[in-house]
């Protein structure tokens, strides 16, 4: 009998809109490779970028939030495994599975932790750093729940990894490293230094470190425009609100491009890349992008981790409490045929080695979902925070979910 898989979207994917979107496609894509039978179902509104082409991978359902219609659907459907999209989906629509499905497996996607670059962007408000986020608050308390209730969480980053299992003291067996699997698919040819030209950047707008990079950009470009007045600086992304578009500035080479079909021709034609972070958590799809590409970039400590190491990076990470040595590294980089080169060549090769793990992991997550489906009942039984947390936490959720149902009625 082919196995069933229920995934819950936070949202519609949208594989041309974010590192995140791209995430989702290529998990619904390697279980349908599994032969898995797959539904999809999501309380959001579809969007004009959905991915219908992904979809037609899936049995599609609209479902409700705080609502005993979702209770009847899941109780039809009989899963044999549940993905959670985000921390958001699992406190949402977790208790109802479980109730309905006690068998299934629970899989937390979380495509990167939410909670630390939320403690990441309250440190910058605060005018901080990164570094200072305050990692123990409300925020890393409901996500770090949801993965102890999860019997996997997909963890994007070894840097997260590392936190989850050092810092919040998460048990190892119950996260899976799965490096973000955005498509890195490499041309054959490329064109070269000399028939590059600008700088680019891409970023969903609705994501809050890609605003703040472009602001950041606004600030600094204006420096490096003065000693480069040839170039300019092209920023690529989904949604741009009127705030983004009114940044338009053809004098200054300062572009906003917007929304992009296909962002390989733009990306495989600038020269360089930035991308000045000041917080985010995650892998960067925008800088695997570029490693793609062979364009060197110049970004941050939080740009490039679980990516590289500096000594790796292609092209400069750099701290942008220097707003000069960002400037620097971005004028050498985009002058000097040479060190292009090399950091084009190290682009080249850290993308293969990603490819190597992205790949790896995949066959890692199956053998880690097979071998916790054959032994779950043993497994749920020696967590005893899994346990701890489904009894008190979780029938809290319930509760309320349910009161907020029959007030709605």
């Amino acid at each position: 009998m082919t196995e069933k898989v229920l995934v819950i979207g936070a949202v519609w994917p949208e594989s041309n809109s974010s590192a995140a979107g791209q995430n989702m496609a290529a998990l619904i894509k390697l279980f349908a490779s599994h032969n898995y039978e797959i539904h999809f179902a999501s309380a959001a509104v579809q969007s004009q970028h959905v991915d219908a082409d992904l979809l037609h991978h899936c049995s599609v359902h609209p479902v409700s939030l705080n609502d005993s219609t979702f209770d009847a659907f899941i109780d039809r459907l009989q899963p044999d495994l549940c993905i959670f999209d985000r921390f958001m989906t699992e406190e949402q629509f977790a208790a109802r599975v479980r109730k309905c499905c006690p068998d299934a497996l629970h899989i937390l996607n979380t495509e990167d932790l939410h909670s630390l670059r939320h403690a990441r962007h309250e440190a910058i408000k605060n005018g901080l750093t990164a570094s200072d986020a305050e990692l123990n608050n409300v925020f890393s308390q409901r996500e770090i729940a949801a993965i102890l209730r999860s019997d996997i969480s997909l963890i994007i980053s070894s840097a997260e990894y590392r936190l989850l299992t050092e810092y919040y003291q998460v048990p190892a067996q119950q996260l899976q490293l799965y490096p973000l699997q955005q498509p890195l698919h490499r041309p054959s040819h490329l064109p070269e230094f000399k028939t590059r030209q600008h700088f680019i950047t891409v970023g969903n707008f609705r994501h809050a470190p890609n605003w703040d990079a472009v602001l950041q950009l606004k600030q600094l470009w204006p420096a490096i425009r003065a000693r480069l007045p040839g170039a300019e600086m092209h920023i690529y992304g989904a949604y741009p609100p009127k705030k983004a578009t009114q940044l338009h500035n053809p004098k200054q080479g300062f572009l906003i491009k917007g929304w992009v079909d296909d962002i390989a021709g733009p990306m495989a034609s600038a020269r360089v890349c930035l991308a000045p972070l000041r917080f985010g958590a995650g892998i960067k799809g925008k800088l695997l992008t570029a490693m793609q590409y062979a364009t060197p970039s110049v970004t941050t400590e939080v740009g490039s981790e679980g990516i590289a190491s500096n000594e790796e990076w292609p092209g400069k990470v750099v701290n942008l409490a220097t707003p000069d040595v960002f400037i620097d590294a971005a004028c050498e980089l985009y002058q000097s045929e040479s060190l292009w080169q090399q950091a084009s060549q190290q682009a080249d090769a850290l993308t293969v080695s990603y490819q190597q793990a992205q790949q790896q992991a995949q066959v890692s997550l199956f053998e880690k979902i097979t071998a916790t489906r054959q032994a779950l009942p043993a497994i749920r039984q020696g967590l005893f925070l899994q346990s701890l947390l489904w009894h008190h936490s979780l029938r809290a959720s319930q509760f309320m979910s349910q009161w907020i149902e029959a007030k709605n009625r």
